[in-house]
């Protein structure tokens, strides 16, 4: 009888230890993989369109050519030097497709001088501008003359490069 117990713990203890043995220690576990949903970036409706900059007056461009609004004179002349030719034409060409617009061309003298000869100077200085202006066909109801002597200086020294600066007609619009 202690043989049959023996004989029996025997057979536990062996079905036991086989029963233990077909697990693997070293087996990783299995991870159930679920199916990534992929994101969908959201649908953008909104409607788009060129960008209409409309007619954009070439009076208000800073870097076109009607940006520069003054004609520079010699000393003690009022003849239209070639260097102010251009801006002369410009401003023409731009006054005869607008003839709404108008302008007041402004003559100015340098300090030197008395009140009443640059008074004087900056009126030829003015007329010689709108002169030419009419006569690249700018309407004369357009323009008005006026001087301001030396009373609106563009450089305030007291040399040469400061009165260059002042001898001249500004182009000033309405």
């Amino acid at each position: 009888m202690r043989n049959a117990k023996s004989v029996a713990f025997i057979v536990a203890a062996a079905a036991l230890l086989s029963a233990c043995s077909s697990t693997k220690l070293q087996e990783a576990p299995k991870v159930e993989e679920k199916p990534v949903a992929q994101a969908t970036p959201p649908v953008d409706n909104r409607e788009i369109r060129p960008v209409e900059t409309g007619n954009v007056d070439p009076l208000n461009d800073p870097k076109g050519v009607l940006a520069n609004r003054s004609v520079y004179f010699d000393f003690d002349s009022y003849v239209v030097r070639d260097d102010g030719k251009p801006v002369v034409e410009n401003h023409s060409a731009y006054l005869t497709k607008n003839k709404q617009r108008k302008v007041l061309i402004q003559g100015n003298t340098d300090e030197r001088g008395g009140t009443e000869y640059n008074l004087a100077l900056g009126q030829k200085r003015a007329e010689a501008v709108r002169k030419a202006m009419a006569a690249l066909g700018v309407s004369d109801n357009q323009m008005e003359a006026v001087s301001l002597g030396k009373e609106k200086p563009k450089a305030t020294g007291h040399d040469e490069a400061a009165w260059a600066e002042n001898r001249r007609a500004d182009i000033v619009y309405q």
